[in-house]
């Protein structure tokens, strides 16, 4: 279990880091090392407990940043 640092994104968000090698095992590395780029949804659950989800593309072409 990796431990990850709340960072300060900008004024209005905060993110933490994802290991590449999980990264790499949900197929989200791309073999030149870049990170596909995909939609995620991130939902706040309970306190202190976020879940992130990997969205199919196909259902959210133009997901933000």
């Amino acid at each position: 279990m990796a431990i990850q640092k709340l960072r300060e994104l900008d004024r209005t968000s905060a993110g933490v880091t994802l290991p590449r090698d999980d990264l790499k095992l949900e197929g989200l590395i791309e073999e030149d090392g870049s990170v596909v780029d995909r939609p995620l949804k991130v939902e706040r659950i309970d306190d202190g407990t976020w879940e992130i989800e990997v969205l199919d593309p196909d259902d959210y072409p133009t997901a933000s940043e």
